[in-house]
C-alpha cells in the first residue's frame, strides 16, 4: 500500500493485493517495489550521470521475500504487509522468531531457522532467495552502499516489523 506522507491515516495512494502461488505473490510484488521507488539522475555535476534511487530494490526485495518466507500461517490470516510512505516503507509478516531465532539474535550473521521448510526450498530453486541465511545481510549492505542506514527491526512473540529509512537527499543530510 503506498501512502502519502509520513503517518499513519494519510490518503491510500496506490494498493495491490498479492496472492496465489509464491510466483504469482512475488512478481507482482517486485513489480510494486519498482514502480514506487525514484531514482534521481545528477547530470550537471559531473561528465558522466550519477543515478541514486530513494532505495535499493535489491534490499527490499530482500527483506519483503524473508517476510514471506519466514512468516507463520498457522493460527492467523493476516498478510504480509508492506507500507510505502514518504520517508519509510515498512514490512510486516506474522509470527515473530521461530527455532533458534529469538529475539537476542535476530537478524544476526548465521543465525538462520526455517518454520516453513518447504516453501524456503521452492523459492530457492525459484530463484528467489538463497536459502542460507544471507537475504538480510544482503539487504544491509546494499542500503549501506546507497547511503542508508540498516534496517530497524521490530521483533514480537507474534509479529515482525522491519522499517526501512528512505535515502536522504545531499540537501536533507546538509540540514536544508
Amino acid at each position: 500500500m503506498r501512502i502519502a506522507g509520513t503517518e499513519w491515516g494519510g490518503d491510500v495512494l496506490d494498493e495491490a493485493r498479492c496472492e496465489g502461488p509464491i510466483t504469482d505473490l512475488i512478481r507482482p510484488l517486485d513489480d510494486k517495489l519498482v514502480a514506487h521507488n525514484r531514482t534521481a539522475v545528477d547530470f550537471l555535476s559531473e561528465a558522466v550521470e550519477k543515478r541514486a534511487s530513494i532505495y535499493p530494490t535489491n534490499a527490499l526485495q530482500q527483506l519483503v521475500r524473508n517476510a514471506v518466507m519466514h512468516r507463520t500461517y498457522e493460527r492467523t490470516n493476516a498478510p504480509v504487509q508492506v507500507y510505502w510512505f514518504d520517508d519509510r516503507v515498512e514490512i510486516g509478516s506474522p509470527g515473530g522468531p521461530y527455532g533458534s531465532v529469538n529475539v537476542d539474535n535476530f537478524a544476526e550473521p548465521g543465525v538462520v531457522d526455517y518454520r516453513n521448510p518447504v516453501l524456503a526450498e521452492a523459492m530457492r530453486v525459484l530463484g528467489l532467495v538463497q536459502r542460507y541465511g544471507f537475504g538480510i545481510p544482503a539487504a544491509r549492505q546494499a542500503l549501506r552502499n546507497n547511503g542508508q542506514q540498516d534496517p530497524e527491526f521490530q521483533v514480537e512473540p507474534n509479529r515482525v516489523r522491519c522499517i526501512v529509512r528512505a535515502r536522504r537527499s545531499a540537501e536533507e543530510a546538509r540540514g536544508g
